[in-house]
C-alpha cells in the first residue's frame, strides 16, 4: 500500500519538522505500507511556516490546486490513498470529486475519532483565526454539536520547531491550555496544527489526566489504511450522488483546467514537488 501525505508547509524548507514526520510515520504505518511526503511549491510562501498567509478565506483557496493535483498525479502514480495532512482540510471536497482513491482529511479523521473517544471535543492550535473553518468543518462532518472550545497556546510555529530540542517549554504552553479547554467541558483533545501533533506524539503526550489526546496523523494514516483495505476486501468506496460528491466528466476537467492555465492532466513524471520518505520505505515518485 502506497499513500501520498500532502502537508500545507514547504516541508523541505522546515527539517526539524519533515524528520520528526518521517520517525513518526515509520512507527505508525503498519508494515508494507509506505508513505510518501510531499509539500508545498518552495515558492508558495515568504517564509519557511505559511502562517497567517493560511488564515485568510481567500489566500488559503489559492493553495487548494496544490492539493487537487497532488490527487491527481497520486492516483495516476499508482498510490492507493492520499492523506491531507493539515486540519483544515484544505482540497478535500474537491479531491474526493476527481479521484477514486481515498482522499483522507487530518481535521474529519480527528473529529471522528475524537468523537469515539469522548463526548465533547476541543482543539489546542496556535493559528486562532482558524477556529472559523474548524467549525465550519465540522458542521459538515456532522460533528457540530461535539465540537467544544477552541483554545489557543502561548507558543507558535517557531517554538514548536525549537521545542524539538527543547521540549518543557512547548510541553507546559500546551498542558496548559489543555487544561483550560477540559475546564470549558472538552473530554477529548485534537491538536490544532501538524506541527504540534507531531511534537506531541514524538514526547508521548496522549493524556492530559484521565482525557486523551488524539494522534491526527495516526489517525488519518491509519483511516487511509481502513480505506483501502475496505475497497480491496468489499469493494466499499466513496458515493457519487449529489453535488459535493459528483465526479465530473474527465474531458470537462480537463478542457476547464487549462482555460485557467493549469496542467489540463498533471502528468506524474514532471512532479514539481519535493516529496521526502520515512527509513523504511522505497523511492520516492519524482
Amino acid at each position: 500500500m502506497k499513500i501520498w501525505h500532502q502537508s500545507l508547509t514547504s516541508i523541505e524548507s522546515v527539517i526539524p519538522y519533515r524528520d520528526a514526520v518521517m520517525n513518526h510515520v515509520d512507527r505508525v504505518a503498519r508494515p508494507g505500507v509506505e508513505v510518501v511526503l510531499h509539500g508545498m511549491s518552495k515558492d508558495t510562501y515568504p517564509t519557511n511556516y505559511p502562517g497567517h498567509f493560511i488564515t485568510y478565506s481567500y489566500l488559503q483557496n489559492l493553495h487548494r490546486e496544490q492539493f487537487i493535483r497532488g490527487a491527481l498525479i497520486a492516483e495516476a502514480a499508482g498510490y492507493d490513498a492520499m492523506f491531507i495532512g493539515t486540519i483544515p482540510d484544505v482540497g478535500l471536497l474537491e479531491a474526493r470529486t476527481l479521484v477514486d482513491i481515498p482522499v483522507v482529511g487530518y481535521g474529519q479523521a480527528s473529529f471522528h475519532m475524537a468523537s469515539m473517544l469522548g463526548d465533547r471535543i476541543g482543539v489546542v492550535n496556535f493559528l486562532a483565526p482558524l477556529a472559523d473553518e474548524l467549525r465550519q468543518n465540522a458542521e459538515r462532518y456532522g460533528l457540530g454539536g461535539k465540537l467544544g472550545p477552541i483554545i489557543q497556546t502561548e507558543v507558535g510555529f517557531d517554538a514548536v520547531l525549537a521545542g524539538f530540542n527543547d521540549p518543557e517549554p512547548v510541553i507546559s504552553s500546551f498542558k496548559k491550555a489543555a487544561e483550560k479547554a477540559i475546564a470549558e467541558g472538552a473530554d477529548v483533545i485534537v491538536p490544532g496544527e501538524g506541527p504540534m501533533n507531531v511534537f506531541l506524539a514524538t514526547h508521548g503526550i496522549s493524556r492530559i489526566g484521565d482525557v486523551p489526546v488524539v494522534d491526527s496523523f495516526a489517525a488519518g494514516i491509519k483511516m487511509c489504511e481502513s480505506l483501502v483495505d475496505l475497497r480491496q476486501n468489499s469493494g466499499v468506496y466513496i458515493t457519487r450522488r449529489g453535488y459535493y460528491n459528483a465526479k465530473p466528466p474527465a474531458e470537462a476537467v480537463a478542457r476547464l483546467r487549462e482555460l485557467y492555465n493549469l496542467e489540463a492532466v498533471p502528468d506524474p513524471e514532471n512532479d514539481n514537488g519535493l516529496p521526502v520518505r520515512g527509513r523504511k520505505n522505497s523511492s520516492p515518485v519524482s
